[in-house]
């Protein structure tokens, strides 16, 4: 089969140094190119898709991957875009941080489900990308590379291709991945700035629900205190080293410190004052927002960061804290 140029979703290459002669093409695509195996098993099937010096051809026979290669040959991989039909485009507006040809950032409001669930068939961020990639003319797969709560805010990456999502997702499961939050919480910790070292699992009672349990897993939050309102609040400032299920909200409150608005792991009682009663009673989301991102470009290896700013509700309640103080 015969691919267009529209249809290539990533192209890569390697050429062997010559210390590396008699390697065999299957350590280059695996190792040197970082092909995944699903990924690999499927190129296999696909005309064109590997070839070593512009060929299907090595030594006068069909190319495999257990060919020997040797110094100076051009390995190439064309990798074609997968389409799937299952996500339905939905008109959903869609704030895009960046984009390119492998990965899209986006910020994601509160109240938006990442990606369609049993109870929540539609009317998620996926639709809305879906959407507006098709307005673009391109057929793409929505890959997200991290995951956001529904009344979580911020910054989320999405993949364009099978191999970028496979980059990273190494990223991600090297710690590799800088993920920054900023979170409202009631109280103040202590220490004010520390690391929550404390495994997470499900509930066994409510298994909708996270607890810190000893046999959990591993999981680890960096926080530091940035602003506090009268000792009955706090602004804190959380980094992510594990990327459990709820794992901020989680420990925040094994800290004894919930997320203002938090309807799983907070409780009204916890606003003991008049000014903290009125500073969150507008609030309709817990107060978690994804702030920064930083990780390597999932195919150059080019260092990327991205913010974005707190959205209005929770400016909001930040300056009703603030007013209380005055």
């Amino acid at each position: 089969m015969t691919e267009s140029k529209l249809d290539i979703a990533a192209e890569l290459t390697y050429v062997v140094p010559e210390e590396e002669a008699g390697i065999q093409l299957r350590t280059v695509l695996r190792s040197r190119l970082n092909l995944s195996r699903r990924l690999l098993t499927r190129l296999k099937t696909v005309e064109r898709a590997i070839t070593v010096n512009g060929m299907e051809r090595y030594n006068d026979r069909p190319l495999t991957v257990r060919d020997r290669l040797n110094g100076g040959d051009v390995v190439h991989v064309r990798i074609a875009e997968e389409t799937v039909d299952y996500i339905e485009p939905e008109p959903i507006p869609v704030d895009v941080v960046y984009e390119d040809d492998d990965i899209l950032v986006v910020n994601k409001p509160a109240g938006l489900v990442v990606h369609p669930t049993k109870g929540y068939p539609n009317g998620t961020l996926a639709n809305g990308v879906v959407h507006y990639w098709r307005v673009k003319g391109e057929q793409t797969r929505f890959r997200p590379a991290n995951r956001l709560d529904q009344e979580t805010s911020g910054l989320l990456i999405v993949a364009k291709h099978g191999h970028a999502h496979h980059q990273l997702s190494d990223q991600m499961r090297n710690n590799e991945v800088w993920k920054q939050y900023e979170a409202f919480v009631y109280g103040v910790p202590v220490p004010r700035e520390g690391t929550v070292h404390a495994p997470i699992d499900r509930d066994k009672e409510q298994p909708h629900l996270r607890v810190v349990t000893p046999d959990g897993y591993d999981s680890i939050t960096h926080y530091g205190v940035v602003e506090t309102y009268d000792g009955e609040a706090a602004r804190v400032s959380c980094r992510l080293e594990t990327g459990r299920t709820h794992q901020i909200r989680v420990h925040m409150q094994h800290l004894g410190c919930p997320l203002l608005g938090d309807k799983f792991y907070a409780t009204n009682e916890l606003a003991r004052t008049p000014f903290l009663q009125a500073a969150v009673a507008p609030l309709t989301r817990h107060a978690l927002h994804a702030s920064e991102l930083r990780f390597l470009h999932p195919m150059t290896g080019v260092p990327l960061q991205f913010t974005a700013k707190l959205p209005p509700e929770l400016q909001q309640l930040r300056e009703r804290l603030r007013q209380g103080l005055e």
